[in-house]
């Protein structure tokens, strides 16, 4: 009788409805890989001929003389702001989310919610107004004096820039513009966590955050991890507000946060070189954009091998 069943579901006809959803779904995949193969292509076509270009074939280069080296500046310009905003942010957005779901009245925690979900809908370009219009201006007093008591490290080193437009600045910059999705995904993975393990540490005896520490956090760790990748994700590639904030020196790496020369990130070079280039010269920003393409892929690719790693040890096991 079993094995009659076992048939009788078999030869059953899906339902309509789950075979449009079936379809849509599976060509929603497909588009996706498709159009990020077709970009990848696009620019790995557009990038070829300046990935052996000197400053005789691109004026462009005529600084730094090759791409590669046009190129280093810009990767460590990039990648040290975004890792400065996801170390300013991450805390924060960690701790909002847990007062959100944990220590905050329903009341007030669904205020907050819906205040952090509406400050993701900011446009980045208001931004960075903000930033170089008001915040800049406010800590760069803060800034005269690190430089005055801590210059001796070299993070602090001076001289400090008078404007405010340095590369901490729009580091604290990308932090509040990633800081309203991490939050939002936080929150939602601390409000799944298992309302009996939360009960039960209770009842043995913990404070809440020492259940927080025990059963949220542990649960949360993966959710955690890719609330930190989306952010950085955003971090690597926003290009307005740093463009208007930061002022930019060509070809510089140096880790220096408070000098008036900063190196510059990808994005924000792409959007301030575009404009004027011309035959060769868009080839080699289109490389340069081929590179941060490539960045994100490996920081995404990492996440992913991280949360595989450590799911097995998280608190939903």
């Amino acid at each position: 009788m079993t094995t009659t069943a076992a048939a009788g579901r078999i030869r059953a006809k899906q339902r309509p409805g789950d075979r449009v959803f079936s379809t849509t779904a599976v060509t929603a995949g497909i588009l996706i890989l498709a159009t990020l193969a077709a970009v990848a292509i696009f620019l790995i076509v557009q990038a070829v001929p300046a990935l052996t270009a000197t400053n005789e074939d691109a004026s462009i280069l005529s600084r730094a003389g090759n791409f590669w080296a046009y190129v280093g500046p810009l990767v460590f310009g990039t990648i040290w702001a975004a890792l400065l905003a996801l170390i300013f942010a991450m805390p924060v957005a960690i701790g909002i989310a847990l007062f959100i779901s944990h220590y905050a009245p329903r009341r007030l925690a669904s205020i907050l919610g819906y205040v952090v979900d509406l400050l993701a809908a900011v446009p980045s370009v208001v931004f960075g107004l903000w930033g170089i219009l008001v915040f800049a201006p406010a800590v760069q007093p803060v800034y005269s004096w690190l430089v005055d008591n801590l210059g001796w490290i070299p993070l602090f080193a001076g001289p400090v820039s008078s404007t405010g437009r340095t590369i901490l600045t729009a580091a604290l910059v990308l932090g509040v513009m990633v800081l309203p999705i991490m939050t939002a995904i936080c929150r939602e993975i601390f409000l799944q966590a298992p309302r009996l393990h939360e009960e039960a540490a209770l009842a043995l005896g913990a404070t809440r955050w020492e259940m927080i520490r025990m059963a949220v956090l542990p649960f949360g760790r993966s959710g955690i991890v890719s609330a930190g990748v989306l952010g950085l994700g955003r971090a690597l590639g926003e290009t307005m507000a740093v463009a208007l904030v930061l002022s930019p020196t060509p070809g510089l790496i140096s880790a220096a946060l408070l000098q008036a020369s900063n190196p510059t990130t990808i994005a924000a070079n792409i959007a301030l070189s575009f404009p004027e280039a011309y035959a060769l010269n868009v080839n080699v920003l289109i490389a340069t954009g081929l590179i941060l393409f490539i960045v994100t892929f490996l920081v995404n690719a990492l996440a992913r091998y991280i949360v595989n790693r450590r799911k097995e040890f998280s608190g939903a096991n």
